[in-house]
């Protein structure tokens, strides 16, 4: 007897149906799986046998036939342990130990413990949207319900364990899953980390003013300066004055981390931007993303938050190179022999550096001691092309004590409040473009939203000329001038916005 069960593969961020047959011919036991499976796929056997017996049922191996199994379509590589389930149901279907109601308009995906709990699988998120369009009834442990259940509609059936499973699919399914109740109601609420609000940084007002025009016009930002003038600490800042996400970027966010296995039933779904900040040493792979089966990496866990990467120059040259397509498109293509794999990147880049290899070049109280040859390979580490992309460069000066002992300034709530107007400013602006903030501006559409008068030309021009700006720098300068702008909650580019804005070029410029 022969069965067909439906299953999902979790590809990159994609979900693609995987179709579980399962054949009992007459025979010696075997009990094989074919259609690319991988190491965690071709486990499931032992896996599904003892589960199958722990759940007081007859398991493969007391079976007297050859049993195969094909996951198809045959083309497509699987991986990972959520199809231990819909394997699991198939042999009890083809075996007739279970009268199952109609499966046809289900779909499953679990991994099964030796003893036949079910444990939680990754991607439960882009499964339950998947379902959902399709139509279909999702069937997951019951660890992954929180997060399935942030899919608005979708049908539901968890269970803690396959016996507990075959009795309620041995009933009405329809009258066995409950219905996703979507995103809670109070989402927008988010409580911004007090101990990194930017009100405690004492002093880099400039930075701060940096900081402010990069979370409203989602910018990337250069932090240049010596060891312990605050960089670190301003980037920690970032996310608690940047605009709260909305419906669906919170939805594209925990979707990501749903792949990335990064979620648990407490936390299923991720309110507040993400704030990454791997290390130096990391790899490419991690980084960027990718592997044998393509994951992604920390520039796709940063997505609609903050990437932030200290020690810049010490990046190995690859890493920093590859930045090239995310900053400039806002997503990043991995390709493998037989597959092309995109994951979104929007981040904002925030990257520290200090001036050269000691940290001390052009400190007033401590002299550097590094060799004119030393801060020029030091500078050389980090390319144009990539300071090209950066909108906005700071230089920080150590603290004097004096700035030590004053009042708190600003709180990253009121930053925050300035921040969502511009943001609000910006979306009445782009209307149904398909865009979020001014960083997001094609070449043709910044000639629409970024127009400049005579005197704001000439300012351009003449930055031009002095800096050698490129097309993009010209590019960069204009969008960030057009956030400023909505800062200051004006219609129009002023000189004043293009001054400030060149400032922040000049530089890696000159």
């Amino acid at each position: 007897m022969s069965v067909k069960i439906n299953g999902l593969s979790v590809i990159g961020l994609n979900v693609k149906p995987v179709t579980v047959e399962m054949d009992l011919d007459p025979g010696l036991h075997s009990f094989r799986i074919v259609g690319l499976p991988d190491k965690a796929v071709e486990e499931s056997r032992e896996r599904v046998g003892a589960a199958i017996k722990a759940s007081g049922a007859k398991p493969p191996q007391k079976f007297n036939r050859k049993i195969i199994v094909n996951l198809a379509p045959a083309d497509l590589k699987k991986q990972g342990p959520a199809f231990d389930l819909p394997i699991a149901i198939a042999f009890l279907a083809a075996s007739t130990q279970a009268k199952f109601s109609p499966l046809e308009k289900i779909v499953f995906a679990g991994e099964l413990a030796l003893d036949g709990s079910l444990r939680s699988v990754q991607g439960a998120l882009p499964m339950a949207l998947f379902a959902r369009e399709k139509n279909l009834i999702l069937v997951l442990p019951e660890e992954n319900i929180s997060e399935a259940s942030l899919v608005k509609g979708v049908k539901i059936i968890s269970a803690s364990s396959l016996k507990q499973l075959i009795a309620k699919l041995e009933k009405n399914t329809e009258t066995e899953y409950v219905i996703g109740e979507g995103l809670p109601a109070n989402i927008k609420e988010t409580v911004i980390n007090s101990d990194f609000d930017i009100g405690f940084i004492k002093g880099q007002e400039q930075a701060k003013r940096a900081l402010e025009i990069a979370a409203a016009g989602g910018h990337h930002v250069m932090l240049s300066g010596s060891p312990g003038s605050g960089k670190t600490l301003l980037a920690r800042s970032m996310p608690t004055i940047m605009s709260r996400m909305t419906e669906e970027e919170t939805l594209e966010v925990t979707k990501i981390w749903s792949v990335a296995g990064l979620l648990h039933s407490e936390r299923p779904l991720m309110t507040e931007r993400p704030f990454r900040t791997p290390h130096h040493s990391a790899s490419v792979v991690s980084i960027i993303g990718g592997g044998t089966y393509p994951k992604p990496g920390e520039i796709t866990l940063a997505h609609r938050g903050v990437l932030f990467l200290d020690e810049f120059p010490e990046f190995q040259r690859p890493i920093v190179e590859a930045l090239r397509q995310p900053l400039e498109d806002g997503e990043v293509t991995v390709a493998r022999a037989k597959e092309t794999i995109s994951f979104p990147a929007r981040f904002s880049l925030i990257a520290a550096q200090n001036p050269c290899p000691c940290g001390n070049l052009g400190d007033k109280e401590i002299e550097c001691i590094c060799a004119p040859r030393d801060i020029m390979r030091y500078a050389r580490k980090v390319s144009g092309p990539i300071l090209d992309r950066i909108d906005i460069t700071v230089s920080l000066m150590r603290i004097p004590f004096s700035k030590l002992r004053e009042e708190n300034t600003e709180s990253s709530e009121e930053i925050r409040k300035r921040v969502e107007t511009a943001r609000a400013v910006q979306n009445e602006r782009f209307g149904a473009l398909k865009i979020t903030c001014n960083a997001e501006l094609s070449a043709r559409q910044i000639n629409n939203f970024c127009k400049i008068d005579a005197q704001s030309t000439q300012m351009l021009e003449a930055a031009h000329n002095k800096f050698h700006l490129s097309p993009r720098g010209i590019s960069r300068i204009l969008k960030v001038s057009r956030t400023i702008a909505d800062l200051s909650q004006e219609k129009n580019i002023g000189p004043q916005h293009i001054a400030e804005a060149i400032q922040y070029r000049q530089k890696e410029e000159s």
